[in-house]
């Protein structure tokens, strides 16, 4: 498994519970910019509509290379491929209130690529503060136990 991006914002911005594979609809020229890293899960989402899992917003730039000429929308809509239990499994728990499906991490796993979702509910403001406190507080645990 090689990692290609990691959305280090979700975890940020939201408290991930339940994470789930699924593979990703790509064409040509797409899979030759992710394999070069070239995508970005920042401000992207996940949508189920007509029982499908739909990715919305991730940004994938075009590929440079000279022969690849056939140019893509960068920010369109791709279908996620996963089972229909999956599926209707994450369709319930969005309906309560203050779930939504983010993207966390893009990787290869046997020259397929994947994507990692996990089911998010926000964090407020103060809990944001209290995982920074949590993380600076670790660092300087570590640090002090490295020093040993």
């Amino acid at each position: 498994m090689r990692i290609i991006t990691n959305n280090k914002k979700a975890y940020h911005n939201f408290f991930i519970f339940d994470l789930l594979e699924a593979g990703i609809e790509l064409k040509g020229g797409e899979i030759k910019s992710v394999n070069c890293g070239k995508i970005n899960l920042s401000d992207s989402f996940v949508v189920i509509k007509n029982g499908e899992a739909i990715l919305k917003n991730c940004y994938i730039a075009p590929h440079s290379d000279a022969s690849s000429q056939t140019s893509f929308d960068t920010k369109r809509s791709r279908k996620l491929l996963l089972h229909k239990e999956q599926i209707l499994k994450l369709e319930r728990k969005i309906m309560e209130k203050g779930f939504s499906i983010i993207p966390t991490k893009v990787y290869f796993n046997n020259n397929k690529v994947k994507v990692e979702i996990g089911l998010a509910k926000g964090k407020k403001l103060y809990d944001k503060r209290q995982s920074l406190k949590e993380k600076a507080i670790q660092r300087d645990i570590d640090r002090v136990l490295k020093s040993y």
